[in-house]
């Protein structure tokens, strides 16, 4: 019988296991899944997977950002085992599968320095179109305004254009950023910028130190306190997505994420649990 060298052996074992299904992503076997997609999902993800991970040995949940429109697409070609949406499904989704696990809205910041308190909608499409392009216009001091837009892909540049009734072409940005911290970290370190990230994600960051403030919408105060009471206009659901129906492992994650045993730790990320209004 001939033997095989040490490292030819271990790569013979390792594809042999492989076609067995073991250490392929999604399947229960290998105690591994994959979530991509919204950055708004992504770290309350992370802390699901690790409290998970603790209570199953032997799991891993690989968690990875990239925006809505990444998760939609990962789950289709099956790159992913669940995908991370900030947002309701829309109708050509429908053959997908949603399961909410937290309620979210969109809400604008500021610098904390800023001296203004409120803005208009009007206001707020005068300075994503252009014209309005300095503070002293809106109550505060005179200052170019630096408008910060989200990236294409990001559901909450959807649901902030839906918001306002416009088209991303008819923004005119400064900057374009991809992730809430991103969002988060630009207008922290420009007392001139506005932009517009998840709610859980600046009362965190806020609530941390970090030097911003979310401004009303609609005469509503941005929280989570409002998105719980339902009255905040700009609330949406997080879902994690699959393309059929759970099975094994991404069954019981899921289950495990909309579970009252983890409220807890969706209240630390500023969210509303389901079920919880």
């Amino acid at each position: 019988m001939k033997i095989l060298p040490a490292t030819q052996y271990v790569m013979f074992v390792a594809a042999l296991l492989w076609g067995l299904g073991w250490g392929q992503p999604g399947n229960a076997a290998s105690q591994k899944l994959v979530l991509t997609g919204a950055s708004t999902i992504a770290p309350l993800a992370g802390e699901l997977a690790r409290r998970f991970e603790l209570l199953h040995p032997g799991t891993r949940i690989d968690v990875q950002t990239g925006g809505s429109a990444r998760g939609i697409n990962d789950v289709r070609n099956g790159i992913a085992d669940i995908g991370m949406v900030s947002r309701a499904l829309k109708p050509e989704e429908k053959d997908l599968h949603a399961y909410t696990i937290a309620l979210d809205g969109v809400g604008i910041i500021l610098h904390a320095s800023n001296r203004v308190t409120a803005l208009s909608r009007q206001q707020v499409i005068g300075i994503y179109t252009g014209k309005i392009v300095n503070w002293k216009v809106a109550g505060g001091q005179d200052a170019p305004i630096t408008v910060v837009n989200k990236a294409e892909g990001r559901s909450t540049l959807e649901l902030f254009l839906d918001y306002l009734k416009l088209k991303n072409s008819d923004i005119k940005p400064h900057v374009i950023i991809g992730d809430n911290l991103q969002g988060v970290k630009t207008v922290a370190g420009n007392p001139n910028a506005i932009g517009y990230v998840s709610i859980g994600t600046a009362e965190y960051e806020a609530a941390h130190g970090t030097p911003i403030k979310l401004l009303p919408l609609d005469g509503i105060t941005a929280s989570a306190a409002s998105v719980r009471n339902g009255a905040f206009p700009l609330s949406r659901p997080l879902n994690l997505v699959t393309r059929a129906a759970p099975k094994g492992l991404a069954r019981d994650f899921i289950e495990f994420a909309r579970s009252e045993q983890v409220h807890d730790l969706v209240e630390a990320q500023y969210f509303v649990p389901v079920g919880v209004r």
